[in-house]
């Protein structure tokens, strides 16, 4: 019998990403893949296909298939810019000075809250239209540059709005505890009672969030403010993510695993009694080497010691005013190898397989496997090294959202 399907690719090799098959990449050569329903309902070599009537068909031309890109950390609704704290900083300031001088997230505060919710949309979707062109199929949007209940709301109202009319499924996460705001100066733990009693429950209400975050740093909230926040997270059952160890060891990625945090990000001043608890946990890393970069900073991630206690590593753009204002998530696999030194075939693990686990996402995406979404990228290159190698000139053949061609 002739099973029929909505789409068929043949004379492609697929990078699956999958782990239960060997090599790097879980390689399947001259493959074809079956999609039926947004779904891959059949992936294989292509010898082995199974009659099949398709109602579209597609000759790969022996390119390569990957998973849809996952860009699991960002900061992408905001309004205004930091370009002179760009100089600043060049000109020898560091990021904490220029934040305890009224400068930073606190900037973008103000901007954030004078902007309409239009503004915020119009300047947010050209930055998504960036890494749409990269592959990217599902971006994580924090908020936390209101922190105040109206514009934290604003904020998560647009990226789901972003959702809703572009081919990219957008998850939200709410991030009020990102800094102190100006009106609540000297009484932080007032301010996280606001989080916790107001802002979290009424993004709860309106199922605006996806996820809980918080910044656990000298320049933000300590990790007893934080463990409130995530308390909170769990009574309102909303997974948390935790900015954790970027500026100096707080014990955060700690804390964040001792919570099952979903990930903690940043990371680079986590010990090895941190490393171990995330082991255990099964909470994701997820480096930022474009922050990493942007702010000249020289602590580098313990890879090798992630990779040897067998923690999954994601890799995401963290694109953000200040830190990082870069929509290039290839850039970051880049960076990642360049800079962090992971493989080539860790880096684009890092934008599939584990940026969809520090999402909460794997069982729907960030492999190509029967039974998964079918988010997949076509791309004109003779190996999947390429992808983490070449930045600019290598760009998608062909993209698939829910196996609908959006790209190419």
């Amino acid at each position: 019998m002739t099973e029929r399907c909505d789409l068929l690719i043949t004379n492609v090799h697929a990078a699956t990403m999958d782990p239960s098959i060997p090599g790097a990449y879980g390689a399947v050569e001259d493959a074809a893949v079956a999609v039926t329903g947004g779904k891959i309902v059949w992936l294989g070599p292509r010898k082995e296909l199974p009659d099949c009537a398709p109602d579209e068909s597609l000759d790969g031309e022996g390119q390569w298939l990957t998973p849809g890109l996952i860009d699991c950390h960002t900061h992408l609704v905001y309004g205004g810019h930091r370009a002179s704290e760009f100089a600043r900083r060049l000109g020898g300031e560091s990021y904490e000075e220029v934040a305890r001088s009224g400068g930073g997230i606190l900037s973008t505060v103000r901007s954030t809250r004078a902007a309409s919710a239009e503004q915020l949309y119009a300047a947010a979707e050209p930055r998504l239209r960036a890494l749409m062109a990269e592959g990217v199929t599902t971006v994580e949007i924090k908020s936390g540059y209101g922190l105040d209940l109206d514009t934290e709301l604003k904020q998560l109202r647009t990226a789901r709005r972003l959702g809703r009319h572009h081919p990219v499924d957008i998850t939200t996460t709410c991030l009020a505890a990102h800094a102190l705001p100006p009106e609540y100066d000297g009484r932080p733990d007032e301010y996280i009672d606001l989080v916790c009693e107001e802002i979290l429950p009424a993004v709860a209400r309106e199922q605006l969030a996806d996820a809980v975050d918080m910044f656990c740093e000298s320049i933000a909230f300590s990790v007893e403010q934080c463990q409130r926040v995530i308390d909170c997270a769990k009574k309102l059952d909303l997974p948390v993510k935790v900015h954790a160890e970027q500026l100096a060891r707080t014990g955060a990625a700690a804390m964040a695993a001792r919570a099952s945090a979903l990930s903690v990000d940043h990371i680079e001043y986590i010990t090895d009694v941190d490393v171990a608890a995330m082991a255990e946990s099964g909470t994701v890393a997820v480096l930022l080497p474009g922050a990493f970069y942007t702010l000249r900073e020289t602590r580098v991630p313990p890879v090798q010691k992630l990779r040897a206690s067998g923690v999954s590593m994601a890799l995401s753009t963290d694109l953000n005013p200040g830190s990082c204002p870069i929509a290039s998530l290839r850039l970051m696999m880049n960076m990642g190898c360049n800079l962090f030194g992971l493989t080539p075939a860790e880096a684009l693990a890092g934008v599939t397989r584990s940026a969809a686990r520090a999402l909460g996402l794997c069982c729907s995406r960030g492999v190509l496997r029967p039974g998964l979404r079918a988010d997949m990228v076509l791309w004109p290159m003779d190996t999947p090294d390429q992808l983490a190698y070449e930045v600019g000139a290598l760009k998608p053949a062909q993209s698939f959202f829910a196996g609908k061609t959006v790209g190419g």
